[in-house]
């Protein structure tokens, strides 16, 4: 029924947040502000965006709006979400309240058609869908427009990725542009956001069609977050901090989360916690979508002690008695660290929140730097690819011909498409015609607003002042003040010992040398049109073994050791006793172990009968030793070297992106006449050594130009992957 008046919508909306939160006795009310947006969106059809600390109950909005909408006659609620946890956490909360909500994302395509029908029927009260889903072409050709026109209720959730002032911008989250045009006049519009600065709000809100001056209402909150206790905890090493957490995890309370930069670590340090005992779950972008569902599912059940978590699971984990979040390693913004710490808290009196940061961490923020918006003259090369192509292009064609990764083609060419110089169509990418230009300024300063994000996250390290305070005045809260409970205002609880048993446990877990170095098995598409006749399947007589690395330049152990070594400013120089010590260990587990030449099984290869090393123009020293010192040890010859052509010593090999990159590699790595000889000579397979593999295609090339000169087999050895 109708509601007829502000006092009857009122108790009907605290109805709907009591069968919301399984309150029985009916007793829950709406915060003043809650109550506000959902007067504005139910009662006036106006647009708002609510900037709210996490917990708040942002969620509460939007799902007592769309039972009160409804009621009304009005069609269902479309939430705009960005991760698959978020979605099922809210599919589940909907149920609650008596909301019918259902998905179509990346990992329910087979439902898709059902949900579809079920939309046109009136069955779905809520559907969530993926921001990347908005510029799907049948998506947004066949499914959006009739959508839009049915919408009752748009929602944004996590607004803040649709600016790139922030620190997770997304630019499939900007398509929302064409769906807010194409919503009938007097539709609401909810946006929300726990981790928005004062210019991040102002983007969005402008992005939104709520900037100030229109019918719109902004809500913005104080970020004080009373029940966590926030702390650093100062630690000297990788090993110290693992041997920290390993020591001090089972005195957090409750169960939590572990976060880690990459997922190297991420399985590291999951793989440590389960040997000491510890109930734990890795969580990464790597991990499974039915893997992903059962570790959430675990935490909640608090089955587990933690799940060790990349930012994969930074947004929409919604678990109120979550007791702990535990940075290994620090995050380059303090707003995205304010988001993942705000998971914990939401629905206990006190949880834990401590940062223990690493000497890798500056070096794991710089390569998130480098996949920023390409430089003009890589967009132009793109742009007119597109102009001069007669049909659609797709990825894997056009990245052969630019010089780009193909992750970061395809977050370029989202912004074009928003922009309006390119657009998705079945089959790919085609160029609109339309003048398109390069916002320098723009772009620039988003470069000095991560620079400085990262200076304030070192401040946060080393500050002596209130660290909730700090987080909060990053996110320009007008209300921070000291919040008595972290450790400078109250005193640290946490101190940095470590005893000698756990700590050399961790560094022997650190140290443990050795990484399977999956070999390539395909060529990238794309190579014949730019004049490479090499496509399809890499033939097995052409490829490689699976090889060995010392470590990853990603991990917290041996990537340490590594990465000063083989920075771009790194001094060559002869390798390392140690290195070399911890490559004979490799060396000697790799050949005992399962397929191995010394595993005794009876399809085991033939020992390596020689050693043969990469050319490098940057690190000759550190090569030429690494496989000299190799082949003494092995008691095996140094054959050789795959060596740069004469005309290719010079040549620029790209490393943007897998065809322009084997494209060159192709056309400069040769074997040298006296090295052919000596392979065939050598009677068996050999060792190819390098210092580091980035793609694994240097590795596969050089592979297939020994096989192809004699060489039996191949074994790929190298210290670093980047994996």
């Amino acid at each position: 029924m109708e509601q007829t008046n502000d006092e009857d919508l009122r108790s009907a909306a605290d109805a709907v947040l009591a069968r919301l939160v399984g309150d029985a006795t009916g007793a829950a009310r709406l915060r003043e502000d809650q109550w506000r947006a959902i007067e504005a969106l139910v009662a006036h059809g106006r647009r708002a965006l609510v900037v709210q600390r996490t917990g708040w109950g942002k969620s509460a909005v939007y799902f007592v709006a769309t039972a009160l909408l409804r009621a009304r006659g009005a069609g269902p609620t479309v939430i705009v979400s960005p991760l698959l946890a978020l979605m099922r956490n809210q599919v589940d909360a909907a149920a609650r309240a008596g909301i019918h909500a259902r998905t179509i994302n990346s990992s329910n395509m087979e439902e898709w058609q059902t949900v579809q029908e079920e939309i046109a029927a009136g069955r779905v009260d809520v559907l969530l869908v993926s921001p990347e889903r908005l510029n799907n072409p049948d998506f947004r050709d066949e499914v959006l427009p009739a959508l839009a026109a049915a919408t009752g209720l748009l929602v944004v959730d996590e607004a803040h990725c649709i600016s790139d002032w922030g620190h997770d911008f997304r630019p499939d989250y900007r398509r929302l542009r064409t769906m807010l045009a194409e919503l009938p006049s007097g539709v609401p519009v909810l946006a929300t956001t726990a981790t928005a600065n004062a210019r991040v709000t102002a983007d969005v809100a402008e992005q939104l069609g709520t900037a100030a001056g229109s019918d719109a209402l902004v809500l913005r909150g104080a970020l004080d977050r009373e029940s966590l206790r926030l702390g650093v905890v100062r630690l000297p090493d990788a090993a110290h901090r693992l041997a920290w957490l390993a020591e001090h995890l089972g005195e957090l309370p409750g169960s939590g989360i572990v976060y880690t930069l990459t997922v190297a670590a991420a399985e590291e340090v999951a793989a440590h916690l389960r040997q000491c005992g510890y109930e734990v779950a890795s969580y990464t972008g790597r991990t499974e979508n039915a893997d992903r569902r059962q570790a959430e599912e675990d935490l909640l059940a608090n089955r587990v002690k933690a799940l060790v978590a990349t930012s994969a699971l930074g947004m929409g984990f919604d678990k109120p008695d979550l007791g702990f979040v535990v940075h290994m390693g620090s995050p380059s913004s303090p707003i995205a660290y304010y988001q993942q710490v705000g998971r914990a808290g939401r629905g206990v009196a006190s949880a834990e929140v401590l940062l223990l940061p690493g000497p890798e961490d500056e070096a794991i923020w710089q390569y998130f730097a480098s996949v920023a918006f390409p430089p003009e003259e890589q967009v132009r090369r793109t742009l007119d690819v597109l102009a001069r192509s007669e049909g659609p292009v797709s990825l894997p064609a056009l990245e052969p011909l630019v010089e780009l990764r193909r992750t970061r083609l395809e977050t370029m060419l989202k912004v074009l498409d928003v922009d309006g110089a390119v657009r998705r169509v079945k089959g790919g990418w085609t160029s609109t015609g339309r003048p398109w230009t390069y916002d320098t300024e723009r772009y620039a300063w988003v470069a000095r607003q991560r620079a400085a994000e990262q200076q304030a996250m070192r401040d946060y390290v080393t500050t002596a002042e209130c660290r909730m305070e700090f987080l909060r005045r990053q996110l320009d809260d007008e209300e921070a003040a000291p919040c008595g409970r972290c450790d400078n205002c109250a005193g640290p609880r946490f101190d940095a010992k470590v005893s000698a048993t756990t700590l050399d446990a961790a560094r022997g877990e650190l140290s443990r040398p050795g990484v399977e170095v999956e070999p390539r098995r395909m060529w990238p598409t794309g190579l014949p049109a730019v004049g490479v006749d090499l496509k399809g399947r890499i033939p097995a007589g052409e490829q490689s073994a699976a090889g060995r690395a010392l470590g990853r330049l990603s991990d917290i152990g041996w990537g340490n050791r590594l990465r000063p070594m083989l920075t771009d400013r790194a001094p060559d120089g002869a390798v390392p006793d140690d290195v070399v010590d911890a490559v004979v260990r490799v060396l000697a587990d790799w050949a005992k172990g399962p397929g191995g030449w010394a595993s005794g099984a009876s399809d085991a290869p033939p020992r390596p009968a020689g050693v043969v090393t990469v050319a490098s123009r940057s690190r000759p020293q550190l090569v030429g030793s690494l496989g000299a010192r190799i082949a003494e040890v092995g008691r095996m010859p140094l054959l050789g070297s795959v060596e740069y052509a004469p005309e290719a010593v010079d040549t620029r090999i790209s490393r943007t992106n897998s065809a322009q990159r084997v494209c060159g590699l192709h056309r400069a790595l040769t074997v040298p006449v006296g090295l052919a000889e000596r392979l065939s000579s050598a009677g068996g397979p050999v060792l190819l050594v390098d210092d580091f593999s980035d793609s694994g295609w240097t590795l596969a090339v050089a592979a297939r130009l020994l096989r192809r000169a004699g060489a039996p087999g191949v074994f790929p050895l190298v210290l670093a992957v980047a994996g």
